[in-house]
């Protein structure tokens, strides 16, 4: 697999060609150290909400900021 974000530029990939367990549309992936994916590194950069963010503790998660609609930085 090709491991991309949905910036419409060729540099926002973050693995090309990895073996990982087969994947659908829909799946939820996660990264650790993500850059400008994650919320201290985001921008608005192409019209993008900041993201979500999530805790993960003991096998458990926990919403700890939600995503940013559209119309809150128009």
């Amino acid at each position: 697999y090709d491991i991309v974000g949905n910036v419409c530029e060729t540099g926002d990939t973050f693995a090309k060609n990895r073996s990982i367990a087969e994947i659908r549309i829909g799946d939820i992936l996660t990264f650790h150290d993500a850059g400008a994916y994650g919320f201290s590194m985001a921008s608005h950069y192409n019209s993008r909400p900041l993201p979500v963010e999530v805790l993960l503790s003991n096998g458990k998660v926990k919403l700890i900021r939600k995503r940013e609609a559209l119309q809150d930085f128009l």
